[in-house]
């Protein structure tokens, strides 16, 4: 893409390691993309000197591929552990290419990020490469698409197949209905293009495939698309008489729709410089600009609702301030707080860069932020300078003097930020005070970190080192929130906690050799869990004490028990009790007999909540003192989880002019700690460890040994083979009742034959891919990928996911407890 559009002026290759946005030493050498990295291009490319030309809203599909377009592209990682990388990316995402291998077809990492866009609404195109390979199975991966992402491929493409039978050269163009023919061994920059006519002289039966893939696209856009049904009976019911033009206004319509239903389809070998330009076409033409994006969304004071509707006063602001000042006033006020909100922006990214300091990537949703203004983070309540600007070209940058509404840019000069953070700019911002109420609470929707399952403990090589150490892991923090770093309270350690095996492994190459810390790090450990047996009595504990320089007074009642000793009653909602969800699958039930749920006294007789300590403030301060306590278990270390907290609350005893939502914060977690004690001195306690699915890809010749390895050697369950085609295309080809999936009759996809279909059965049978798809203990997984290709000849592969934490067994938990001793028996 890079080359095509003028960027570069020659074609990066991954193998050599020459790639533009692989620029990592580590990506490099392994010849895989660990971090995401921002380009921008244009596409068409323009002459020297001109500006790319806006999107009009209005215009056809056809104008808009001809008029430049200015590209933000991400590219982010596929392996598993840098799922949070791809996370973060979709985030701030209009559009996305989901690139398939023609070999491999839809894997089980393209399947979990499928998901996260639909969960982002993202529009997508897909891009079937590899077709140059040994192998490659077109149609095999076409209909795959259907069946496991439950989406219609609409072909746009179809392969052309140098005498219908020999290597890949070009593609025929479905829309258009020509075939573009690629020089075989050139840069891709020579492109043939033969109308029908010529086709059906150079190629017939070529032209009559084309033909089918003609129909086959009309008929399956008239399903979801109510306009070109009235083009096709204008056009006397002829699917090929039908505008390209027309056809691409629908497929763009389909492609804006939510849910997505339609998904088109584009072919290619990028390693051969074939199908590389017509797909940024089909950027251009087929994905939004950001005004066409939804919009995005916010909460503000408590309330709820779209960026657009605050900035054109759609909100009540009102209800979301306690300033008196402002309710009494509060149109007036709120209008003249709105006008003088410049930007919104969310930080996306963070990057240490050697050379530049610490690097935040923002996507700009309103506004435009200017060089040298001033931003107000609503997630740390502080201000900051954006001294410099700059636009990324992967490693390399400009500085440019703003970064307008719906751009990607990076401000270097901050020292707070991190991953997820809403940065506004504000006219005339107090920088100690900020912006005024509510404007100062105003978040753009956050970015989810998924938990940890994989540890490793760090040490500094000697005391002298130890706060440099934590210096450089505050910074590759700072990078990858999907790092966590915990302290073991007993031992002293450090633990880093990432989602996998190469995560870890990366983070740790990242921290001895690029930022040069003089650490060693230990073996890669699972984090565990640990839950109660029994139930405990009720504590009643009291804190009496200055904290934070004031004298406060608190006290409550607790009992914990394991939750399963509360079957279906987690959803318990009655007047007088308030209940949430904690981490790690606790609950915690608020009993406030004296108080309604909105935190009003139940008679004239009861007594009510001081008015410096509000009923959400007094359940946030719970949740903190149980979050806290529950942190580390009471015999084992590890966090508690499974369990229901009751506490019990009475103003009148409880609460008084003296408690602080600090004091509350604390008497919880220490009555907690005690009914945690009291639980496991009755009954002890009991580890919990991560069980994971994973899905193991191999060749049939592999699949029985793969198979007999994870259920008996390594103690996991099989849970199905395949996912049989047969099993899903039996369903109707209408949306199940389950959360809207479209089940999808692979038989009614409608696909091109591959060159080599049906030839050597015998070895098509046994180099068939199979997928295995397993429950087993994540203990078992480590360092299973090496096993798993010695069990496959270097074939096999395999991604995984946290399932959910179960109970050991008495055996399995000694010998880990043992193990973790160094007790060896």
């Amino acid at each position: 893409m890079l080359y095509y559009s003028g960027f570069t002026r020659r074609i990066g290759d991954v193998d050599e390691g020459s790639t533009v946005t692989d620029f990592l030493p580590a990506e490099r050498a392994r010849g895989i993309t660990i971090q995401s990295a921002a380009i921008t291009f244009n596409w068409p490319p323009l002459p020297d000197g001109r500006q790319s030309t806006p999107s009009q809203n209005g215009s056809s599909t056809a104008a808009r591929s001809s008029i430049s377009h200015n590209v933000n592209l991400i590219d982010t990682p596929g392996h598993a552990d840098f799922t949070f990388e791809v996370l973060r990316s979709l985030r701030i995402l209009d559009g996305a290419i989901c690139i398939l291998d023609g070999v491999a077809g839809v894997e089980a990492q393209t399947e979990k990020v499928w998901t996260q866009a639909e969960h982002y609404n993202i529009p997508r195109i897909i891009y079937v490469n590899k077709l140059d390979r040994y192998g490659a199975a077109f149609s095999k991966t076409v209909k795959e698409i259907g069946v496991r992402l439950h989406v219609w491929p609409a072909l746009c493409q179809i392969p052309w197949w140098k005498d219908g039978k020999g290597n890949f050269t070009g593609v025929g163009d479905v829309v258009g209905l020509r075939g573009l023919l690629w020089e075989e061994g050139g840069d891709g920059k020579a492109i043939q293009s033969f109308s029908m006519e010529e086709l059906e002289t150079k190629d017939p039966s070529f032209a009559t495939e084309l033909k089918k893939a003609r129909v086959a696209l009309v008929e399956g856009l008239s399903e979801y698309d109510d306009i070109i049904v009235e083009q096709f009976l204008e056009y006397d019911e002829d699917h090929i008489s039908i505008p390209s033009t027309q056809i691409l206004d629908a497929l763009r319509r389909c492609v804006l729709q939510s849910p997505q239903y339609i998904i088109p389809v584009f072919a290619g070998a990028s390693f051969k410089n074939i199908g590389v330009q017509p797909l940024m076409d089909s950027v251009n033409s087929l994905l939004p600009s950001p005004e066409e994006r939804p919009d995005p969304e916010i909460s503000i004071g408590g309330l709820k609702g779209t960026l657009q509707q605050l900035l054109t006063g759609q909100l009540d602001l009102s209800l979301s301030t306690k300033d008196a000042q402002a309710q009494k006033k509060p149109q007036k006020s709120h209008q003249f707080a709105l006008q003088n909100l410049q930007a919104c922006a969310l930080a996306f990214k963070v990057v240490n860069d050697p050379k530049r300091g610490v690097l935040v990537y923002v996507r700009v949703y309103s506004g435009s932020i200017d060089r040298n203004s001033s931003l107000f983070n609503t997630s740390l309540n502080v201000t900051e300078k954006a001294p410099r600007l700059l636009k990324m070209y992967a490693s390399e940058a400009v500085e440019v003097e703003s970064i307008p509404t719906g751009q990607i840019g990076v401000i270097i000069g901050l020292k707070y930020a991190r991953t997820g953070d809403t940065l506004i700019s504000y006219t005339g911002v107090n920088p100690k005070l900020g912006p005024p109420a509510p404007i100062n609470t105003l978040q753009l929707r956050p970015i989810n970190v998924p938990p940890p399952v994989f540890f490793t403990s760090v040490e500094p090589n000697s005391l002298s080192e130890e706060k440099l150490v934590h210096e450089t892991l505050a910074l590759l923090l700072r990078e990858d929130p999907s790092l966590q770093l915990t302290m073991d309270e007993e031992s002293g350690q450090t633990h880093l906690a990432g989602m996998g095996e190469l995560h870890l492994e990366i983070a740790r190459d990242r921290l001895i050799n690029d930022f040069k810390a003089k650490a060693r790090t230990g073996k890669i450990e699972i984090g565990y869990r640990e839950t109660i047996n029994v139930a405990s009595e009720s504590f009643q504990e009291e804190v009496t004490r200055e904290i934070g320089g004031k004298f406060a007074r608190a006290s409550c009642s607790v009992s914990i028990a394991p939750l399963d000793q509360f079957p279906g009653e987690s959803d318990r909602s009655s007047d007088n009790e308030s209940a949430f969800d904690l981490e790690n699958g606790n609950h915690v039930v608020i009993q406030h007999r004296a108080l309604t749920r909105s935190g009003l006294p139940v008679s004239s007789d009861d007594i009510g909540l001081p008015d410096h300590l509000p009923f959400e403030v007094m359940l946030s301060a719970f949740q903190t003192g149980a979050l806290a306590a529950l942190s580390r278990g009471p015999e084992h270390g590890f966090p508690v989880a499974s369990v229901q907290i009751n506490i019990s609350l009475n103003p009148s005893l409880h609460i008084s002019q003296e408690t602080t939502p600090a004091a509350l914060s604390t008497v919880v977690r220490q009555a907690v700690r005690a009914a945690l004690k009291d639980s496991v001195q009755k009954g002890g306690s009991i580890l919990m460890e991560p069980v994971m699915m994973a899905t193991i890809t191999v060749n049939e010749s592999s699949l029985g040994s793969v198979v007999h390895d994870i259920s008996s050697a390594r103690g996991g369950q099989v849970m199905s083979l395949d996912r049989d085609e047969s099993t899903d295309s039996a369903s109707d080809t209408s949306a199940s009742n389950q959360d809207d999936v479209l089940i999808i009759n692979s038989d009614r996809i409608y696909t091109p034959p591959d060159p080599f279909q049906g030839s050597d059965s015998a070895l098509a049978s046994a180099d068939r891919q199979r997928q295995i798809t397993a429950r087993v203990p994540l203990k078992e997984m480590v360092g299973y990928l090496n096993h798993l290709r010695s069990l496959t000849g270097g074939r096999g592969t395999f991604v995984m996911t946290v399932d959910g934490f179960e109970k050991m067994n008495v055996q399995r938990q000694k010998s880990v407890l043992d193990a973790m001793r160094g007790d060896f028996v």
